[in-house]
């Protein structure tokens, strides 16, 4: 029921006003047990935008990693690497496109992705009401791990980094 960042405003920057905004939302998700809270679309309230401060992204039943594509959130070089990752490495189709609160049954996983939290498994969304759970509440789905596997492994050096996304500093 709380927007972080309005349409057309300065949700896509990385300033200290779009945080504020998401403290009584995140509150109050707490407060009902949950992690973290799912921000809709200010305009309509019918697309996921972001969860808390991070990107959201899914994987849908036909194995596509999707995350959606707004105007009011930040973008992310996680969620960059992520949809690189997911297309590259586990030859998934990947798109950036809406995603609808009401068609979460279309999807099999999803996951938070930011700076901090690199990759956090989300098991479940509840939404007016009615409780949509992905792959499960208590574990991480296959390819959420394997994505999160493949990410960490290429910032640990274990993994063969693209071209150009590792710098050796003296």
């Amino acid at each position: 029921n709380f927007d972080r960042a309005a349409a057309h405003g300065t949700g896509k920057d990385k300033v200290g006003g779009n945080y504020a905004a998401s403290l009584l939302a995140h509150e109050e998700a707490v407060k009902k047990g949950f992690a973290d809270c799912i921000y809709l679309d200010p305009a309509t309230h019918t697309k996921i935008d972001e969860v808390g401060a991070a990107n959201f992204f899914a994987v849908t039943k036909d194995n596509r990693f999707v995350t959606p594509e707004s105007s009011s959130i930040l973008r992310s070089i996680t969620k960059l690497s992520l949809l690189h990752v997911a297309k590259e490495y586990l030859g998934m189709e990947t798109a950036q496109e809406a995603v609808y609160i009401d068609k979460l049954d279309d999807y099999a996983e999803a996951g938070a992705c930011g700076t901090a939290a690199v990759i956090t498994p989300i098991g479940g969304i509840e939404h007016e009401g009615k409780m949509h759970v992905f792959y499960s509440d208590t574990e991480v789905g296959p390819v959420v791990k394997k994505l999160y596997d493949t990410l960490y492994g290429i910032q640990m050096g274990d993994v063969k980094a693209p071209e150009g996304w590792i710098t050796k500093v003296k």
